[in-house]
């Protein structure tokens, strides 16, 4: 177990491999700039006081849990194949995947499967021991070190792995089982880190950073001008963060109505306005909010 970080600075665990550029852009977007050299696993960032590592998402986990990283992105499925005790402080959405248990078609159409002796081929020996365990499997474990997907059905009867879009289990043949978890890069602290209050100031204000990124990407600025009598219907159909920010125009003919709207709902909300007598409507990009 290492020692408690005594010093002024926070030590940030950042994930190597696949997870890395999301990551990196997340920052980037926050006004945080990273610069690595070469090959090197110390990449420098813009903000003072801030120790940086590359390390693969595992063991970003595993130093986190013993203490020689204060902060850390990884996925929520190591954290959980490593029973590691973290406090989850943001959840990005990035690298979206899922965990399932998965095997070829003549295993998964068989309504007997769950009866049966099966060997389980997985990276996560934890997860699938316990998804062993909930489905009252009879199954013996073996580990990969990787390309699991390729044990079935020779090596293994099904096999436990992530999948973002399912492509890689159907190009090698396999279907979906059963779910074990979802899973996302997530921004994890050792709970010993936040109990220093001036180190969990430091922590509080890059999660405000990031966070603000995050919003920004969920919404969009959309701008509409309505007449006096169009105003409350036009105020009345905005799903904004609060109010609108609303202001006269020139010559007092009519108004401006500013918002922050989800941007899932853009294609539904303007031709809405549209319809409730708003006219030109400008839609431009958000690039943080902090509320």
């Amino acid at each position: 177990m290492s020692p408690p970080n005594n010093s002024s600075h926070f030590r940030l665990g950042l994930p190597k491999g696949r997870m890395q550029q999301g990551v990196f852009d997340l920052l980037e977007d926050a006004g945080i700039s990273v610069r690595v050299s070469g090959r090197g696993y110390r990449p420098s960032l813009s903000l003072t006081d801030v120790e940086t590592k590359l390390l693969k998402p595992q063991n970003v986990v595993e130093m986190l849990h013993a203490g020689s990283r204060d902060i850390g992105f990884a996925g929520l499925d190591w954290v959980h194949e490593l029973n590691a005790d973290l406090v989850e402080l943001l959840d990005t959405g990035l690298d979206a995947v899922r965990i399932v248990a998965a095997g070829p078609p003549e295993l998964v159409n068989d309504p007997t499967w769950r009866e049966k002796p099966l060997v389980v081929a997985s990276e996560y020996e934890h997860l699938s021991q316990r998804w062993i365990e909930q489905c009252g499997l009879n199954a013996r474990f073996v580990r990969s070190y990787g390309a699991t997907e390729v044990f079935p059905p020779e090596d293994a009867d099904c096999i436990v792995d992530n999948t973002a879009t399912g492509s890689t289990l159907r190009e090698c043949g396999l279907l979906i089982l059963d779910e074990v978890m979802t899973s996302s890069t997530r921004l994890f602290a050792n709970p010993r880190s936040l109990e220093n209050p001036c180190r969990r100031e430091q922590i509080e204000q890059f999660v405000l950073l990031l966070r603000s990124v995050l919003e920004a990407r969920s919404r969009t600025m959309l701008e509409v001008n309505v007449s006096p009598q169009s105003l409350d219907a036009i105020v009345n159909a905005l799903p904004c963060m609060r109010e609108p920010t609303i202001s006269q125009l020139h010559g007092n003919c009519g108004y401006a109505v500013k918002a922050a709207v989800p941007r899932t709902l853009l294609a539904q909300l303007v031709p809405e306005l549209k319809r409730r007598g708003g006219t030109d409507i400008v839609v431009s990009t958000l690039n943080q909010i902090v509320p």
